[in-house]
């Protein structure tokens, strides 16, 4: 452990050199200071803030930079300085009335969502109108992304039909893994702490490696406070249908160049209440959480060290059973340690930037059944990527990496059902970012090697035995995107990608009983490749943004859990195979605010997916068609009651009767949301306060990508969530 800290804390000794500042002013047309724009510097990941005087201030290497400009309610402006010394410049930003854009920090070259080559969707946490009340169903928010829960405290993303080990999980800037192939097994990562969530929607596997086939969830932690600031925070929820409060405390501060803050979190629900006022039995949770970070930044070198502690208690329904509210754990449930430590260094130097994020995942994962502990494991990962990009090369932008990844899964109790296992990841790629005329290009290539190697265990014969496993697998992938400016107003991009997913250690080597049923792997898998053709075209202007997506995604080798015919102790055997299969769909939608009525938005957008296996069989676990609709009036009373809204949301799910063999017919369900909310302010003191009635109507509906759906259970009815 002294040796992985010493590794963190590369490059925090002292660096010397001669450092140039860049300074100005944030003004508006009117020539009045804006205070709280953001300043940044994509390609170095550096930036701040304007003070109260409009006035910003940066410390930075020498040569040609880009700089972005943003403002809530303002125009974002883009453009690139020369540093060749001390310099200043100034802003002015003009209204808007859209939403303002966004630098991306998913994507290789970190440009605005608008400029970017493929398309990224970004949703705030804090944004407390959508009416969510946990990190998944935030996500769920954005068109192409559904949610598979198992009651109301576990919950895994989908992106376009696809989930677990075939979307990526980014924390902190690194891999995040947490045994994510079980519908049981959730996120695991509490949402106090987390700034916004990005989300690639497609293969990404040219950026991140295996698992990243069907797209990558990328969790943004919370930004350190601006220069010579010290502040806290504390945030208080309250759920009516779960009878449970989920609390936060934050403490920020920033002095010269070092930067430090911390946050504690507790969230604790009881089993929740379906339409039918019937309590979930064991469907109740608790988590404590804990976050911190140190930053360090000068004009050559630039650290962010990040550690978060995660503590989950989560019931595992299997019945309708006794009604209670005790937050007590009982019967069948799994406590979940997480520890995350990661450090993302930036080297500044003349012609590129060297970036290096060096990580380590401690995920101990056990299951008690009766107060009697029966499985534990434990899942231990080191990641490390590090790149370098290339920025003073003209219209040409690039960047070469390695990433890789180091893994053991070790069991500490007599049940078994993966055995002891080390994983190795190596990867090295390659992409550039050409821009001409109207349009932008984009391009790259990267080779993966995967080895699995798997201790014996067990007698030869014995139902608990592990035949040993050494397997290696190697892919090629890569990806080509076009992004041009149509027409005015109008955007379109075109991305075609190959991407690929090795099979993971419980498809292959999974052997025993787990969530229900007894599963064997099959260690005769290969690889899961896939080619992705994704399109996309918008159009905005003042007060209209409309927007249409396609994508195909045929993927050979698709690796599914299927009965065998065969059932040990009353309970069916389930294997592992392969066979290609594709995917296809869209989304679509508008986003309106009139000119004359500032204080007005409509927002609708669709999503289909379907999913077929090529003997036919549709794909399981595919959404129905979704339509979202969103009213919002914004208005402000005074100059110390401002940012007020009221909220309605509206989600219609059509009827999925396109299933795999195996599940029921997924029956359609509406849902209405209301909110509102404001911030005020006394004396020095900010307050937000919000209300949200969830499930406005009690409907009583059981979503088609509950877990809980195979046992007839009703997801959750009325919920009013204020804090």
């Amino acid at each position: 452990m002294k040796n992985l800290f010493s590794i963190l804390c590369l490059g925090l000794s002292l660096i010397t050199a001669a450092q140039q500042t860049l300074s100005g002013k944030i003004t508006d047309i009117n020539n009045a200071p804006i205070i709280g724009a953001e300043i940044y510097l994509p390609q170095i990941h550096k930036g701040t803030v304007s003070d109260f005087d409009g006035q910003y201030s940066l410390q930075l290497p020498k040569g040609k930079i880009d700089i972005v400009i943003a403002y809530l309610g303002y125009n974002t402006i883009e453009t690139s300085i020369k540093i060749t010394g001390n310099t200043i410049k100034d802003f002015t930003l003009n209204e808007a009335l859209f939403k303002m854009d966004e630098v991306m920090l998913s994507t290789p070259f970190n440009k605005l969502q608008s400029h970017n080559v493929m398309k990224v969707e970004s949703i705030k946490i804090a944004n407390n109108s959508i009416g969510a009340t946990n990190l998944t169903e935030k996500m769920s928010a954005i068109p192409g992304i559904a949610n598979i829960s198992t009651g109301s405290g576990i919950g895994k993303p989908v992106i376009r039909g696809l989930s677990g080990n075939r979307v990526l999980v980014y924390t902190q800037g690194i891999r995040y893994e947490n045994q994510q192939f079980g519908e049981k097994h959730g996120l695991g990562i509490d949402e106090n702490g987390i700034e916004n969530v990005e989300i690639i929607k497609g293969p990404a596997s040219l950026l991140y490696g295996s698992d990243a086939l069907g797209g990558v969830i990328y969790l943004v932690p919370e930004k350190f406070e601006n220069t010579n600031k010290t502040s806290a925070n504390l945030s208080s929820t309250f759920q009516s249908n779960t009878i449970g409060f989920n609390n936060s405390l934050g403490v920020k501060t920033t002095k010269n160049k070092l930067q430090f803050l911390a946050r504690g979190s507790y969230n604790t629900q009881s089993d929740y209440k379906t339409g039918d006022a019937i309590r979930v039995s064991n469907s109740r949770f608790n988590t404590k959480d804990f976050k911190a970070g140190f930053g360090y930044d000068n004009s050559k070198f630039k650290t962010d060290i990040r550690y978060n502690y995660n503590q989950s208690h989560n019931g595992i329904t299997h019945e309708i059973g006794k009604q209670s509210t005790s937050k007590k754990m009982e019967d069948t449930y799994q406590k979940l340690n997480n520890h995350i430590i990661s450090a993302k260094n930036n080297f500044y130097f003349k012609a590129f930037t060297l970036k290096t994020n060096i990580g380590f995942t401690q995920h101990n994962r056990n299951l008690f059944k009766n107060g009697k502990k029966k499985i534990e494991m434990d899942l231990n990962t080191f990641n490390y990527d590090v790149k370098t990009h290339f920025i003073n090369t003209g219209d040409f932008e690039t960047i070469i990496g390695t990433q890789g990844m180091y893994q053991t899964n070790r069991n500490n109790s007599e049940n078994i059902f993966l055995p002891n296992a080390t994983t190795i990841d190596f990867g090295v790629f390659a992409t550039s970012n050409y821009d001409f005329k109207n349009n932008t290009l984009q391009v790259g290539i990267r080779f993966d090697n995967r080895n699995i190697n798997t201790e014996t265990h067990g007698k030869l014969g014995n139902s608990n035995y592990f035949k040993a496993l050494d397997k290696n697998l190697n892919n090629f992938s890569g990806a080509i995107g076009l992004r041009s400016d149509l027409a005015k107003n109008f955007v379109s991009r075109i991305n075609l990608a190959l991407g690929f997913r090795a099979p993971n250690l419980s498809e292959l080597t999974s052997n025993g009983f787990h969530e229900g049923r007894f599963e064997f792997g099959n260690n005769e898998l290969d690889n899961e490749k896939n080619f992705q053709i994704d399109a996309n075209l918008e159009y905005s202007n003042t007060t209209t943004e409309f927007f249409i997506n396609g994508f195909y995604n045929s993927i050979q080798n698709y690796i599914f859990l299927e009965p065998s015919g065969k059932v040990i102790n009353n309970f069916n055997v389930y294997t592992y195979n392969q066979d290609d299969s594709k995917l296809y769909g869209g989304e679509f939608g508008f986003h309106f605010h009139p000119e004359n009525y500032t204080w007005l938005h409509l927002k609708s957008s669709g999503e289909y997916v379907r999913g077929k296996i090529n003997t036919g069989e549709d794909l399981p676990r595919i959404p129905g068609f979704t339509n979202k609709n969103n009213i919002k009036f914004d208005f402000t009373l005074t100059d110390k009651l401002s940012s007020n809204y009221i909220v309605i949301n509206n989600r219609n799910t059509f009827k999925q009767s396109k299933i795999s063999e195996h599940e029921d017919i997924g029956e359609a369900f509406s849902l209405i949301d209301i909110g509102l909310g404001s911030n005020f302010t006394i004396g020095k003191l900010k307050t937000k306060f919000f209300i949200n009635v969830n499930n406005l109507l009690n409907t009583n509906y059981i979503d088609h990508l509950s877990v809980l759906k195979e046992e007839n259970i009703a997801n959750m009815g009325r919920n009013i969530v204020f804090g």
